[in-house]
């Protein structure tokens, strides 16, 4: 069952973000990851969240996505990340 992962982040410095995109792009790619969505125009219409950016992607289940999550290449890239963005990422299963 497929599983969507929805990420705010807000991007301190988007040099450095980008060196964290150039490497995640491939490993997202060989998961079977598929982006639906990211950076688009959104529009709060309930509630506090206000992200300044957003992404949502399609795995192919909540165990690719893991996988992908705490695999050396993901894990090796996230200190990039985190030195440079900070997020919210929580994951969903889709319906049969």
């Amino acid at each position: 069952m497929a599983a969507y992962v929805i990420f705010g982040v807000d991007v301190r410095d988007p040099e450095q973000y980008q060196e964290f995109i150039s490497g995640v792009k491939p490993a997202l790619e060989t998961a079977g990851a598929k982006y639906l969505a990211r950076g688009g125009a959104h529009k709060v219409y309930e509630g506090d969240w206000e992200p300044r950016r957003l992404v949502l992607f399609e795995f192919p289940s909540v165990a690719a996505y893991e996988s992908f999550y705490h695999g050396a290449t993901y894990q090796g890239l996230k200190s990039i990340r985190d030195a440079c963005s900070s997020a919210r990422m929580i994951i969903v299963e889709g319906i049969e």
